[in-house]
């Protein structure tokens, strides 16, 4: 298993260098002068040339990518042009909103969704499978922002149980914390939920139908025992695939959770960045996604292992 790991940590080497590389080329195969977009209609040449000046336009296109390059392997992944500060630590301020909204999200879509997918294949035809289909088939067909939208106004603003927009840091407390992000967790963790049922009912139904389950039924084994101990842990490298493909997804889901509750993380630093051609922000960004990508990724290989040590990579 150590070596299966060692395998899969040294493989990402030349993924992440190809992506640094398409990530850096963005800003020269965008259409047009980026210093003159960046400096506006009404700039003057000086302004002009001194943007150009400060990314590097100015020498050849191998030079500037190493040393960006060489930055990021030094923890240097640029300056920010409008906001004077660095890409590093703008990233690290809107570190905190983001990831409590992914781990919030995700555990309560794991608790919620992986139950409900294990009970609708048990009970399979059953008035709780085809609620749980039903449910599943809603969610997964409703925009996030209408979700958004939808629990802001009703929960936050006629009801008043819930902050409206922004965020408070856990540093606030744990009750302030959790105001602000109850209602983007349940507006992003719904569709979550049922992808998530959606696969552990298919995947557990294809494991109930195996023989070795029929062989402990007919041991007289408890409903959930078979279950969890032989049935879950059998059918859970896609339920595992669909939670990791969801924790990538809801990056990009941050960018718009994020402008809909007006929560300042790494989502609404992104929007910001592209709108004024921040390209120094806009590269420091993506490089990170691709990087939780990758990480994500190679987590799932190793519970894959977990799972079934059978699996070699």
């Amino acid at each position: 298993m150590i070596q299966s790991i060692i395998g899969r940590l040294v493989s990402t080497i030349p993924v992440m260098f190809v992506v640094s590389l398409i990530i850096f080329s963005l800003l020269y195969l965008t259409p047009g002068d980026p210093a003159r977009i960046i400096a506006g209609t009404t700039a003057t040449e000086e302004d002009v040339a001194r943007i150009r000046e400060t990314l590097g336009l100015n020498e050849p296109f191998l030079h500037r990518y190493l040393d960006w390059l060489g930055g990021v392997l030094h923890g240097d992944l640029g300056r920010s042009i409008f906001m004077d500060r660095t890409v590093i630590e703008l990233i690290g301020q809107r570190m905190e909103p983001t990831l409590s909204v992914m781990a919030l999200t995700v555990i309560f879509a794991v608790l919620v969704a992986v139950p409900c997918g294990v009970i609708a294949a048990w009970r399979v035809n059953s008035l709780t499978d085809r609620v749980v289909m039903l449910f599943s088939i809603a969610a997964f067909s409703i925009p996030v922002f209408m979700i958004g939208y939808v629990l802001d106004y009703f929960v936050a603003f006629k009801m008043r149980w819930l902050a409206i927009q922004g965020y408070a840091g856990i540093s606030d407390g744990i009750g302030p914390w959790l105001s602000y992000l109850v209602l983007p967790t349940v507006s992003v963790g719904l569709v979550y939920i049922a992808l998530i049922a959606r696969v552990t009912r298919a995947s557990m139904l294809e494991v109930l139908s195996e023989d070795y389950i029929r062989t402990a039924r007919a041991k007289g084994l408890l409903g959930r025992r078979i279950l969890f101990l032989h049935g879950l842990r059998n059918a859970a490298n896609p339920i595992v695939t669909v939670v990791c493909v969801g924790i990538a997804l809801l990056l990009g889901g941050a960018v718009v959770i994020e402008s809909v509750f007006n929560i300042p993380g790494i989502g609404r630093l992104t929007v910001d960045a592209i709108l004024r051609r921040d390209y120094p922000v806009i590269q420091g960004v993506m490089l990170l996604f691709s990087l939780i990508y990758i990480a994500i990724n190679l987590l799932a290989d190793v519970l894959y292992l977990f799972f079934d040590p059978r699996i070699r990579y």
